[in-house]
């Protein structure tokens, strides 16, 4: 995927955002940062311009004191319930984008699926075992911005193209996962257009994606996953918050990470299932790291994984927090929040 150059111009619409932090209090601002890992799907000459939302959700600021992880404080409660988890691999020569989870690869083991990419290169999927926190292995797949994976019904299914899902068979993915060095694992089929594919994740017998803007909020779409891998969409849209850029889908909630630059925090939020319009639904969001990325559920915690950690990002002294290793949350303490 080509490479896109960003203006490091940010614009305040309305606000002076050092003031407003300053004080400590929730702030609805929206702010426009210089580079997106879906970025590329933004053109340069409107990354630089002003971003307000259509309707402002406001965001818990409140700093903790010295996080666990690198860099400032995103928030007392993020501090409060996430927690290092295993160490990315390969972060000299990708960056980490979508996480998913793999239950019984192996017989009883498990597996969490970090999707990596580097541009002009064929992309990885790496295999993590959520037990020891060891890589198991990796694979190549054809390149794309992985900014999704997730895995129901003997498929794995990875972000394509920008409107695209890729399949794999998870039998063909388990054998080259077991090989030694990096097979390559093709695709079955031609990808499953779709309204947008920057994120994507399952839950039971269905698939959730939908699109990065850095402008707005946008839209994500559920679609129920037949035995062959076949999507087959559900006819209702929902809104989703402005840089969605993961989600984790539980019985009653969706969890969305969203960042967009490597000076700015990062937001989760927390919004109470069955309400499409996210200002008519009960949400909660407060600061992360920056540079958030996907999630994923296992055993009843939330798994984060962050780009800046990256060859990108890390030797940057803009970047506001390098982290390198995946962070963990239970799931109950998110959802409580709502």
């Amino acid at each position: 995927m080509s490479r896109v150059t960003f203006s490091r111009r940010r614009v305040f619409t309305a606000l002076g955002l050092a003031g407003v932090l300053a004080t400590g209090t929730a702030i609805t601002v929206a702010v426009n940062g210089p580079e997106s890992s879906q970025a590329a799907t933004t053109s340069a000459a409107t990354a630089a311009s002003d971003v307000s939302a259509t309707r402002a959700i406001s965001c818990d600021t409140k700093k903790g004191g010295k996080p666990f992880y690198d860099g400032p404080s995103a928030s007392k409660k993020y501090d409060s319930r996430f927690s290092n988890s295993a160490a990315l691999p390969r972060l000299g020569s990708y960056i980490p984008q979508g996480i998913g989870t793999w239950w019984n690869w192996s017989g009883s083991k498990n597996l969490l699926l970090v999707a990596m990419y580097h541009p002009g290169k064929n992309s990885i999927i790496v295999g993590i075992d959520p037990a020891t926190n060891k890589v198991v292995g990796d694979v190549a797949i054809a390149p794309t911005h992985a900014g999704g994976i997730t895995t129901a019904y003997g498929w794995a299914f990875v972000q394509g193209s920008t409107n695209g899902i890729r399949k794999y068979k998870l039998s063909t993915l388990a054998a080259a996962m077991k090989k030694s060095g990096t097979p390559y694992v093709k695709a079955v089929g031609s990808e499953r257009k779709v309204y947008g594919a920057s994120f994507l994740t399952s839950y039971g017998d269905s698939l959730w994606a939908g699109k990065f803007n850095d402008k707005g909020r946008d839209k994500m779409y559920e679609y129920k996953i037949k035995p062959n891998g076949t999507l087959v969409t559900v006819n209702r849209a929902w809104e989703i918050p402005t840089k969605t850029q993961g989600l984790l889908v539980t019985k009653g909630h969706f969890i969305f990470s969203t960042s967009y630059g490597r000076k700015n925090l990062s937001n989760l939020y927390v919004v109470k299932r069955g309400q499409p319009d996210l200002d008519k639904a009960k949400l909660s969001c407060f600061r992360a790291p920056a540079l958030s990325e996907g999630l994923t559920e296992f055993g009843g915690r939330a798994y984060l994984v962050f780009e800046s950690g990256s060859y990108e990002f890390r030797s940057d002294p803009n970047t506001k927090n390098v982290i390198t290793r995946l962070h963990k949350a239970s799931i109950s303490s998110l959802t409580g929040l709502v």
